[in-house]
């Protein structure tokens, strides 16, 4: 399985082939746009509130291509700042999915790099407790395992299970397909006789 095919579909149309707790909620957003799709494999990392080690970590250990995805402890504290996102961009990392703050928006805005978070702030926090790293963890109320498949842009954040990326992408794909086939006026027609039929059962 092609991962790049996932570039290909919106969260949207993924969020048809899955259930609502692989959605992501909407608090944890693009931090600058317009921002590209961003897909690739989750590398989480959890941390205690009010330190960062975790995901500083990761940017040395997270492969090409990976999204690192945190669960911070807090928003009162930044997890990464302009140096982290640089780095982490010049060793190939995919983005970052905060559910939590950073800081120096400005600088990762102009490297153009993929930052999903909560918001910012410009405290940034310690690194001196352990957290998890490289192991399943709640990020946006959806548990994240290592490898799993994230989707991100301005229509919300999507993790798709490892194990059932195939089956999804399938499902996916064919929704996108019939989905640019069908004009509006088709549209209209099959939706009107579902609302219809929605009214008449309720008696309305």
């Amino acid at each position: 399985m092609d991962i790049h095919a996932f570039a290909k579909l919106s969260p949207t149309t993924l969020a048809d082939a899955l259930t609502r707790d692989r959605v992501m909620d909407a608090g944890i957003r693009p931090l600058w746009g317009p921002m590209p799709r961003l897909v690739g494999p989750a590398y989480p990392v959890a941390c205690p509130p009010g330190d960062n080690l975790m995901l500083h970590a990761a940017i040395h250990r997270a492969a090409p291509g990976a999204v690192v995805v945190v669960k911070a402890g807090d928003a009162d504290y930044a997890m990464a700042g302009g140096n982290v996102c640089a780095w982490a961009q010049r060793r190939g990392i995919a983005g970052f999915v905060v559910d939590g703050v950073i800081r120096d928006l400005a600088e990762v805005r102009e490297n153009r790099f993929p930052v999903f978070a909560r918001g910012v702030i410009p405290i940034p926090g310690v690194r001196k407790t352990a957290g998890l790293i490289d192991v399943p963890v709640v990020c946006g109320g959806v548990l994240v395992s290592p490898g799993d498949i994230v989707v991100g842009d301005e229509e919300g954040i999507v993790v798709v299970p490892l194990a059932q990326a195939a089956e999804v992408l399938s499902s996916a794909e064919a929704k996108a397909a019939k989905d640019a086939a069908t004009t509006l006026e088709g549209w209209a027609r099959e939706h009107r006789e579902k609302v219809d039929a929605a009214m008449k059962k309720l008696g309305m």
